[in-house]
């Protein structure tokens, strides 16, 4: 077993999340916000606040407060939810379409070169072992909290 993959898995976000907000640091936007605006155009509009703050892995308080800088600039609304009235539900606006256009465009590029050298095939692979130590994670993180309580 390879001794350093565990560093590896841990460099190898923050490299690829580093190279992205350099390209976009001239759009002024911070990684927590292109991130955001991202996972809910990747989602789609209309997601409960939680729900969108557990896709990006943050704390719902840290979600609200990059929602309240995204809203100043225009990008995003929050509504209330029909079926719960203490829940918001996060909408990109128009005027966030050309940014998220740019954005997806450098996350194109940015993937394109950083799996430069790879097969479609090798990609394939490498998409379903990291769900496979994902699912691994998450079951042992599971296993963990049962036995805790």
């Amino acid at each position: 077993m390879h001794e350093n993959i565990g560093f590896q898995l841990s460099r190898l976000p923050r490299l690829w999340r580093a190279i992205i907000d350099e390209r976009l640091a001239p759009l002024g936007l911070t990684q927590t916000r292109w991130v955001t605006l991202y996972h809910l155009w990747r989602l789609g509009d209309g997601q409960p606040q939680c729900d969108l703050a557990r896709a990006i892995g943050v704390e719902a308080p840290s979600l609200v407060r990059t929602l309240d800088q995204l809203s100043e600039q225009g990008l995003v609304e929050r509504r209330p939810c029909d079926q719960d009235r203490r829940t918001k539900r996060v909408y990109l606006t128009q005027e966030a379409a050309p940014l998220l256009e740019r954005i997806d465009a450098v996350v194109r590029e940015a993937r394109g070169e950083m799996l430069a050298g790879l097969n479609d095939a090798e990609v394939a692979q490498l998409a379903e072992l990291l769900s496979r130590i994902e699912g691994n994670g998450l079951a042992i993180q599971a296993r963990d909290a049962e036995t805790a309580d």
